[in-house]
């Protein structure tokens, strides 16, 4: 069995990111923290925190830490069922979820507020790219992720959500500074374009099934959805915007679309691990509506 006072005190320092924080956090010192610490790492005979500023899980401790998360919602739920003196209700654990940026800032939050009004659970949410984020799921680091990897996932039930539909967009400035004689790969290879992250792959994407060639141009990378839009308003590079945020600013003639009428779209999964915790089929009660009218 799990020394679970311990495996606490593994969590509240990966949680809080120091073992001084992490006492302040579960009310004891610094000095005991550590120990449980230390006692849990040699019984087992590997490390769990990687001591630095701040501290970090390694993979064996983030898979403990997410395993004591499952077995604290179990106990909520167990809770529930208790008379109020006896079951501490109170303590509400929040759900991990990752959502990649883009949904976060279209359709997402209309999810997360209908959830909101049906269940008395706060969220937890983890930012990253739609073909990464079902990897948090594998790992155990959330409980459910918006994803474009459909693959199933162990101990999971994926549903289709539909597409999150992206336009290629510059500002009119910049589309008669480099595209002046059309779309092309050497205008595209000339132009600034703009990159969420390294892992970032829709502008490629896109010029490979809409243009049928493949374009090597200087990036600006922006790590925000908002900022991306931003960058491509003040004329700094062209990139691909979600059909949602760009379509205002579209219809005023503040962006154009490179080539009009080929859209990209993104086909989006909800992916909930099959836990009996009330809270997950409300949740995907709420995404799946939330999807039905802001996707694709």
């Amino acid at each position: 069995m799990l020394d679970y006072p311990a495996l606490s005190a593994v969590a509240a320092v990966v949680r809080e990111g120091s073992f001084e924080r992490a006492a302040g956090a579960l009310g004891i010192t610094p000095s005991a923290v550590s120990q449980r610490v230390r006692a849990l790492e040699e019984r087992l005979g590997a490390v769990l925190v990687v001591r630095g500023q701040p501290c970090r899980a390694t993979d064996l401790g983030r898979t403990l830490c997410a395993h004591l998360d499952r077995v604290r919602l179990l106990e909520g739920e167990v809770a529930l069922l208790l008379p109020p003196s006896a079951g501490n209700a109170d303590d509400r654990l929040p759900l991990k979820v990752a959502v990649n940026s883009d949904s976060l800032a279209t359709w997402f939050p209309s999810a997360a507020a209908a959830f909101s009004q049906a269940a008395d659970t706060p969220l937890d949410l983890t930012l990253d790219d739609e073909a990464h984020t079902a990897d948090r799921l594998r790992s155990g680091e959330v409980l459910a992720a918006v994803t474009a990897d459909p693959r199933p996932v162990q101990g999971c039930r994926t549903l289709r959500l539909g597409a999150l539909r992206y336009l290629a967009c510059a500002s009119p400035e910049f589309a008669a500074r480099f595209f002046r004689g059309g779309v092309t790969r050497e205008t595209l290879s000339s132009a600034p374009c703009l990159r969420f992250d390294r892992r970032d792959r829709l502008q490629a994407r896109w010029a490979r099934e809409a243009l049928g060639f493949e374009f090597d141009a200087p990036v600006y990378t922006v790590a925000s959805t908002h900022a991306f839009l931003d960058f491509a308003l003040a004329g700094l590079a062209w990139g691909m915007q979600p059909e949602a945020l760009a379509a205002p600013h579209l219809a005023h003639g503040r962006l154009v679309e490179l080539v009009p009428g080929q859209p990209l779209d993104i086909t989006l999964y909800w992916t909930v691990a099959r836990l009996p915790v009330s809270a997950l089929p409300r949740l995907t009660d709420a995404v799946c509506q939330a999807a039905s009218k802001g996707l694709v």
